[in-house]
């Protein structure tokens, strides 16, 4: 899933989220991929705000919770994506979602 949507043909740096679930948790084993312009190995990962070592590949699964954000050479930095450790947590799909959509729920525990 996208976190979040840019808009149609805008040149970003995104986010894919697997499962694609919002908000992420920790204890379900979290992969995220980086999208954008640039060489498949210049992706920088960001965690919390500090770079979260070397550049390197545009996918990884997450084992710490916190703030993961991406940056590629010629589209800037993605938006942020939060994986929580909470033990309870209601999420909803990871897309973009307009007035008036069917969304399901998923309460996990």
């Amino acid at each position: 899933g996208w976190c979040p949507l840019s808009p149609t043909g805008a040149q970003t740096t995104q986010l894919f989220v697997e499962p694609p679930w919002r908000p992420a948790v920790l204890w379900d084993r979290v992969t995220l991929t980086c999208q954008g312009s640039g060489t498949t190995g210049a992706t920088t990962w960001y965690k919390d705000g500090q770079r979260w070592g070397q550049e390197g590949p545009n996918q990884f699964t997450v084992t710490e919770s916190g703030t993961c954000t991406c940056e590629r050479p010629s589209t800037g930095i993605s938006p942020p994506m939060t994986v929580l450790n909470d033990q309870l947590m209601l999420q909803v799909p990871a897309q973009a979602l307009l007035k008036g959509d069917t969304v399901k729920l998923r309460c996990r525990g």
